[in-house]
C-alpha cells in the first residue's frame, strides 16, 4: 500500500474520530443538557470523565498496537465509537449519559492521535515523521468539519438522530477505510532495556516529555474553551474576539505545513522548542498592546499548538526509536488527558476570579516552563 494512501486514510478517519468525540461537546452540550434535564456542568463533567478514562487506557492501547499493529485496533474503535454514539442517542438521563461517554471514552483511548501515530511508527519505523505530520494536516480540520456537520445533523435530525448519523459514518466510512486501506504492520522490533524506560536517563526523559505534553495540552484545551472570552476581557469586541479566535485552525494548519516543508529535516526537538516559545511571545505582546494584538497572539498560539501536535508523535520517535513506541506514547498521554479534562474549569476560575492578565500569566508560565524543560533534552547520538 502506498504511503500516501495510508496517511490520507488515517488522516480522514482521525478527522472523523475527533469530530465525533472531542469536538462533539461544543455543539451537543446545549440540546442534550436541555433534553435530559441535566446541567451543562454535569454534561462537561461526564465528558471530563471520558477524557480521564481514555488517558488511563492509553498504555493498554499502545501495548496492543506494539504487539499486533494498529490496523485492527483502530478499525475496531470505529465500531466502539458507533456503539457509544448509539448509546448516547438512547440516553434518557444521567445514567445513560455516563454509560454512553464511558464507551466513547474507551474508543478515544484506543483510537485517537496516539494510536494513529503508533500505527505509522510500526509501519515505517524512524521514517514515520512525515507520515505523522501528514495525519495531523488532515485532522487539523476536525473542528472545521465536525462543528458544521454536527450542527447540520442536529438541524435535520435532532440531537439523537445526529448521534446516529455520526455512528453511521464510523461504520460506513471509517471502518472500511481503516480495515482495507491500512496494511498490517510487520512483526515488532525487540525492545531493549534502555528503550523501555528502565534506565534512569530514559525515565527522566519520559518525565520531562510527560510534563511538557501535559502543560501544553492544558493550555491548548483551556484556550479552545475560553479564547474569545479572554480576548473580550482584554478589550476586544465580541465580533473581533470571535473573528480572531477563528484563526486558530488556519494558524495550526499553516504551522504544520511549515513543519512539513521548511523544517522537515530539522530535529523534532528544535521544532518543539520553537513551538513552545510562540505562545509566551504572543502573550507578552497581547499583555502590552492589548486588544489590537489579538490576531498576532492567536496566530502565534495556534502555530505553536499545531507544531506541538506533531511533536507528540515525533519527539518520542526521535528520542527512543520505534521499538515500544505505542506503549510509550500511551503512557505519555495519561497526564495529558487528565489535565485536559480539568483545563476548561480551572482556566475559567482563574479568568473570572483573577482576571485576564492572570490567565495569560498562567498559560505563559506553563508553556514557558515547557520550553525550559525541552532545553534539557538532547537528541540521541547515532
Amino acid at each position: 500500500m502506498k504511503r500516501g494512501i495510508v496517511v490520507s486514510t488515517l488522516g480522514i478517519t482521525q478527522t472523523l474520530s475527533w469530530g465525533s468525540s472531542y469536538y462533539l461537546t461544543a455543539v451537543f452540550a446545549d440540546p442534550i443538557a436541555t433534553s435530559l434535564h441535566v446541567s451543562k456542568t454535569w454534561f462537561f463533567g461526564v465528558f471530563s470523565g471520558a477524557l480521564l478514562l481514555s488517558g488511563l487506557l492509553g498504555p493498554l492501547a499502545g501495548r496492543m498496537i506494539d504487539r499486533h499493529g494498529g490496523r485492527d485496533v483502530i478499525a475496531t474503535t470505529n465500531v466502539v465509537f458507533a456503539a457509544g454514539l448509539i448509546l448516547l442517542s438512547l440516553a434518557s438521563g444521567p445514567v445513560g449519559l455516563i454509560a454512553a461517554w464511558a464507551v466513547i471514552g474507551t474508543a478515544m483511548g484506543f483510537g485517537l492521535y496516539e494510536a494513529s501515530f503508533a500505527t505509522v511508527a510500526g509501519l515505517y519505523g524512524r521514517d514515520a515523521r512525515n507520515a505523522i505530520t501528514g495525519i495531523t494536516l488532515f485532522a487539523g480540520f476536525a473542528s472545521t468539519v465536525g462543528w458544521p456537520l454536527s450542527t447540520l445533523f442536529i438541524d435535520e435530525f435532532g440531537w439523537r438522530g445526529a448521534c446516529l448519523a455520526w455512528a453511521a459514518l464510523h461504520v460506513l466510512v471509517g471502518l472500511p477505510m481503516n480495515r482495507f486501506l491500512v496494511p498490517k504492520a510487520p512483526p515488532p522490533e525487540p525492545v531493549a532495556a534502555a528503550a523501555t524506560g528502565e534506565s534512569g536517563a530514559v525515565s527522566t526523559t519520559m518525565i520531562i516529555l510527560a510534563g511538557v505534553f501535559a502543560a501544553t495540552w492544558f493550555v491548548s484545551t483551556a484556550m479552545a474553551s475560553h479564547l474569545p472570552r479572554l480576548l473580550q476581557a482584554l478589550g476586544a469586541t465580541q465580533v473581533a474576539a470571535v473573528a480572531a479566535a477563528a484563526l486558530v485552525g488556519p494558524a495550526q494548519v499553516a504551522a504544520r505545513l511549515a513543519e512539513f516543508t521548511l523544517m522537515r529535516k530539522a530535529s523534532p526537538l528544535l521544532s518543539a522548542r520553537v513551538a513552545t516559545a510562540m505562545h509566551p511571545i504572543g502573550a507578552v505582546i497581547l499583555a502590552i498592546v492589548g486588544a489590537p494584538a489579538a490576531v498576532a497572539f492567536v496566530m502565534l498560539h495556534g502555530g505553536g499548538n499545531g507544531i506541538m501536535t506533531i511533536a507528540r508523535g515525533t519527539l518520542p520517535l526521535a528520542l527512543f526509536g520505534p521499538a515500544g513506541y505505542g506503549l510509550r506514547t500511551g503512557i505519555l498521554a495519561m497526564p495529558t488527558r487528565i489535565l485536559q479534562g480539568g483545563a476548561p474549569l480551572l482556566f475559567q476560575l482563574v479568568l473570572d476570579d483573577a482576571g485576564p492578565y492572570a490567565a495569560l500569566a498562567l498559560s505563559s508560565t506553563l508553556i514557558g516552563v515547557s520550553f525550559l524543560l525541552l532545553l534539557f533534552l538532547r537528541p540521541p547520538q547515532r
